[in-house]
């Protein structure tokens, strides 16, 4: 019956039993699990990370964890090369580039990822990380990135080169005319060899490729160099000569290259040639002939009479088959840089031998610390070519600077180039600054001098056709100094002689030779103003003698030369029994007939001789002034071009004291 409203909720049918005594009424929850403490909890994800294996017999559970020590990285071979990137660096040691930046942070060098680190500071990084590390350059990097996928199918037999050697004026010159058939010597200064020549000679459906180097003494390095790039040496003795000095030290360059030797004993069709006493002068160097039990072969040879020849040419053939000269053309060009100079029409050229694989038009390359692009590849006789394979000599155009002779020449991607390029440039400013303020001197040091008594300084600044000549010039001059002058060089380079080169001959008080060139119109009008001297030389040892004798105050009576004039060539006529002769506009000046003439290419002298003979129209002429046109025949030179100009002096000799009077020096004083 339902309550009234206001009344209690009826009671439940069955009531909860009451609680025992001593007993709690509600049952208590279980107590929840404690938490490890901190320690606990590091031990805990030690073990997780680096388990290690309970000893046996050690205790139970409740002893305490051992954590192991991070193992020791295995020792790992790394090849390093000059500017390589951090990169670069982590990825051959196998490391993440975050921990070589924290070690060179960790050294006090902040540094980012693509950042190039020189060779020391990344050997000891590397080592740091028990790196192996060898130190190689990048050009040699490459020839072992190219070794490990070379195979005998890829090796392909290449002509051999072969470096022609020995004393100046034997004949090496000579004998390589008679072997091309082309006359070389006649062009040159004095019938010295003045640069390195590279040569390819057909033999049959065979080539050979002849390296000619100077032999004079001052050429050390350059028959070093020829050595350097040969598989046989030619060493050419002459018959009425005899071993000269320069004979012994192209015998030891050969010998330290390791390359077989041949003896050509030339001009034999001397009356006074002794072939037997050159067998028995080599004999005692230990270069015993092959009809004497030895094993180098001794060919009589005469170059002007073009005997014994094509028996030397089959004993190069011979030794290069026994020597199995192979190559692999498909590979990278690489090659040595024989010689550079700067041609005023097509900038820096250099000439190079290529040694492996293919060099090509358009292909980016490295050479020394110049970068460039093949524009252009010419052969040894001048023709244009598009590719150049192994053992072959060419001019590359298309270089952003002069190399260096000797320096090695490598293809490879633009990219890489360029960046061993900066890095290589950076050294090098780095060191000319540190030369530069090296050479400083200090007041105590000034103070000393005084006190020993006035040394003069004779400054020179050099200026040549071809790099080669500079090195040489630049390493012979100083040695030339004595106790009361010293030479020093201001300044050197390839090309004519500029405005700025006479300029920094008249700050520095010095003289400029000009090595094979001459300088042009407004650089000798500033060195007339500047009153700087100006000594044009195309032969070695004249310059060396000059100074020399200058020096010593034993000058022989002065050669004074007088400009005339010079013309330029507008066009060229062959005449029958007179030769070339040249169609002429006088720029300056007056052209004299029988005076003097040089014939000027590109700023560079290609010839000297004498005017044969000079007409207006029809008729002789004595003289033709400025601003008319004539008709010039040169004495013995045919090879003249349109654009070549034709500079007209004469020469006369003077006593010192003459040339003295009339320069107003001291002689004149006195």
């Amino acid at each position: 019956m339902p309550g009234r409203p206001g009344m209690l909720p009826p009671l439940p049918e069955k009531m909860p039993a009451k609680a025992e005594p001593g007993k709690p009424l509600y049952a208590r929850k279980p107590p929840q699990r404690q938490r490890p403490v901190a320690d606990k909890r590091e031990m805990e994800g030690e073990r997780k990370l680096h388990p290690t294996r309970q000893r046996p017999g050690a205790g139970g559970r409740g002893a305490a964890a051992v954590i192991a020590p991070p193992e020791p990285r295995p020792p790992r071979d790394v090849q390093i090369t000059e500017g390589i990137k951090i990169r670069e660096l982590a990825e051959k040691l196998d490391v993440r580039a975050k921990d070589l930046l924290k070690t060179l942070m960790d050294r006090g060098v902040f540094a980012s990822i693509n950042q190039a680190l020189d060779v020391p500071t990344a050997t000891q990084i590397a080592e740091a990380f028990n790196g192996v590390v060898s130190v190689v350059s990048f050009e040699e990097e490459m020839v072992l990135e190219v070794a490990k996928e070379e195979t005998k199918e890829n090796l392909k037999p290449r002509p051999p080169v072969v470096t022609v050697m020995g004393h100046v004026d034997h004949g090496k010159t000579s004998l390589l005319d008679a072997i091309r058939e082309a006359d070389v010597a006649a062009g040159e200064a004095g019938g010295i060899t003045q640069h390195i020549g590279a040569y390819k000679v057909m033999v049959g459906d065979r080539a050979v490729v002849f390296v000619d180097t100077p032999g004079h003494e001052a050429f050390t390095r350059m028959r070093a160099r020829g050595a350097k790039v040969t598989d046989i040496v030619v060493l050419v003795v002459a018959a009425d000569d005899g071993v000269m000095p320069q004979t012994k030290e192209a015998l030891d360059h050969a010998r330290a290259a390791n390359v077989p030797i041949v003896v050509a004993v030339n001009k034999i069709d001397k009356p006074e040639a002794q072939p037997e006493r050159v067998k028995r002068q080599l004999a005692d160097l230990n270069l015993l002939p092959a009809e004497w039990g030895g094993d180098t072969e001794f060919i009589e040879v005469s170059a002007k009479n073009k005997t014994g020849i094509p028996k030397l040419l089959e004993t190069l053939l011979l030794l290069a088959d026994l020597r199995e000269l192979k190559a692999n053309p498909d590979a990278p060009g690489t090659g040595t840089v024989l010689e550079s100079r700067v041609d005023k029409g097509r900038g820096p050229v250099a000439t190079i031998l290529v040694q492996n694989g293919t060099v090509r038009s358009g292909d980016f390359f490295i050479v020394g610390s110049v970068f460039g692009k093949v524009r252009a590849l010419f052969d040894d006789r001048g023709r244009t070519t598009k590719e150049a394979t192994p053992s072959t000599p060419v001019e590359v155009l298309g270089l952003q600077g002069i190399p260096d002779a000797g320096d090695n020449f490598q293809v490879t991607d633009e990219a890489k180039a360029r960046h061993i390029v900066d890095f290589r440039q950076a050294k090098e400013r780095d060191a000319a600054m540190a030369r530069s303020s090296g050479g400083r001197i200090t007041l105590d040091q000034l103070h000393e001098q005084m006190k020993a008594g006035e040394v003069k300084e004779l400054g020179v600044i050099i200026k040549a056709d071809v790099q080669g000549s500079v090195e040489v010039l630049s390493e012979m001059l100083p040695k030339l100094s004595t106790d009361q002058v010293k030479l020093k060089i201001i300044g050197s380079g390839v090309g004519a002689v500029t405005e700025n080169d006479v300029l920094l001959a008249s700050a520095s008080g010095a003289i400029i030779i000009a090595f094979g060139i001459r300088p042009d119109r407004k650089a000798a009008e500033l060195a007339q103003r500047e009153h700087v001297e100006i000594r044009p030389h195309t032969i070695i040892y004249e310059v060396s003698d000059e100074i020399q004798k200058a020096m010593e105050g034993l000058l022989e009576p002065v050669v004074q030369e007088t400009y005339l004039g010079r013309a330029e060539v507008r066009n060229t006529f062959r005449v029958k029994g007179a030769g070339t002769i040249a169609g002429c506009y006088v720029v300056d000046g007056v052209l004299k007939r029988e005076s003097q003439v040089r014939v000027l290419r590109d700023e560079a002298v290609i010839y000297t001789s004498k005017l044969s003979s000079l007409k207006r129209f029809k008729d002789d002429a004595s003289e033709v002034r400025t601003g008319f046109e004539c008709g010039v025949g040169i004495a013995n030179f045919n090879d003249v071009k349109v654009g070549d100009i034709l500079e007209c002096f004469q020469v006369t000799k003077l006593s010192a004291a003459e040339a003295a009077a009339q320069s107003g020096g001291p002689a004149a004083r006195k």
